[in-house]
C-alpha cells in the first residue's frame, strides 16, 4: 500500500489500492484518526434522568469531501431504503457535480454521478433528482430522497401552479425551467415514487454517500 504523511498530526498512514485507483491523481491529506476528528465525533444524547448516552450518529463538516469508501465506513445512521440525491457547485455558480444513490435494506441497488463545468448548486440538485428516477425501474415504490429544500418544494408543491400559469411564477420566470419542467415530469409519470427532504451534513448514511458521489469530481481534479 502507498504510504502518505498526514498534514494534521504528520504521521505517517496507508489506505488500501482499491481506494486510490478509484481517484486517480489524488493525494488523501489526513490519517483517518485525523479525518475522524474533521468528521466529528458521535453525537450524544441525553439518557435516562438526563445523563448524556452515546448514540451513533456522526456529523461532519459541510466543506469535507470524503470517498465513497469513507463514507460506508464512517456513517451507519438514517433511512436503509431509497433513492438518494445530492449536487452542487464549488465555487456557486461554478464547477459542479451531481450524484444518485439507491438502496435497498443497506444494500447498493444502483448509483450514478456526473459533473458539469459550469453550472450551480440548483441545477445539480434538480439533476440528480431527475436521474435518481431513472434508477429505479417502473412501477417500484420507493422514497426518494433530497437535502434541497427548494428542488423538493418545486417538485412537490410549486410547479404544478407554475404549469398551470404557462410556467410562469407570480414574481417572474421561473430558474432553470429546463429542469423544473423534466423533474415535474419525470415525478407526475411516477405516482409509485416520493420525494422527500432529508437534512444535510447529519451523518445519514445514504445522504453522506450521495454526496460523495456528487464530490467525486473534486478529488479527481486535485
Amino acid at each position: 500500500m502507498a504510504s502518505f504523511t498526514c498534514t494534521d498530526c504528520g504521521a505517517t498512514f496507508s489506505l488500501p489500492s482499491r481506494v486510490l485507483e478509484r481517484y486517480p491523481g489524488w493525494t488523501p491529506r489526513r490519517c483517518l484518526e485525523c479525518r475522524d476528528a474533521v468528521v466529528g465525533p458521535v453525537a450524544t444524547r441525553a439518557g435516562v434522568g438526563g445523563s448524556p448516552s452515546r448514540s451513533r450518529r456522526r456529523t461532519r463538516s459541510a466543506d469535507v469531501v470524503l470517498t465513497t469508501d469513507e463514507v460506508l465506513a464512517s456513517f451507519h445512521d438514517g433511512p436503509r431504503s431509497g433513492v438518494f440525491t445530492d449536487g452542487g457547485a464549488v465555487p456557486n455558480p461554478g464547477p459542479g457535480g451531481w450524484g444518485a444513490v439507491y438502496a435497498v435494506d443497506d444494500e447498493i441497488i444502483a448509483e450514478a454521478a456526473g459533473h458539469d463545468p459550469d453550472t450551480t448548486n440548483n441545477r445539480m440538485e434538480l439533476t440528480a433528482l431527475i436521474e435518481a428516477a431513472a434508477l429505479i425501474p417502473d412501477g417500484e415504490a420507493a422514497t426518494v430522497y433530497s437535502d434541497s429544500r427548494l428542488a423538493v418544494q418545486t417538485i412537490t408543491e410549486w410547479a404544478a401552479g407554475w404549469e398551470r400559469r404557462g410556467w410562469k411564477r407570480k414574481s417572474g420566470p421561473v430558474e432553470n425551467l429546463d429542469l423544473v419542467q423534466a423533474a415535474y415530469t419525470a415525478y407526475r409519470n411516477r405516482p409509485e415514487l416520493e420525494v422527500r427532504w432529508i437534512a444535510a451534513h447529519s451523518g445519514y448514511r445514504w445522504n453522506e454517500y450521495a454526496d460523495a458521489l456528487a464530490s467525486q469530481w473534486r478529488l479527481e481534479t486535485r
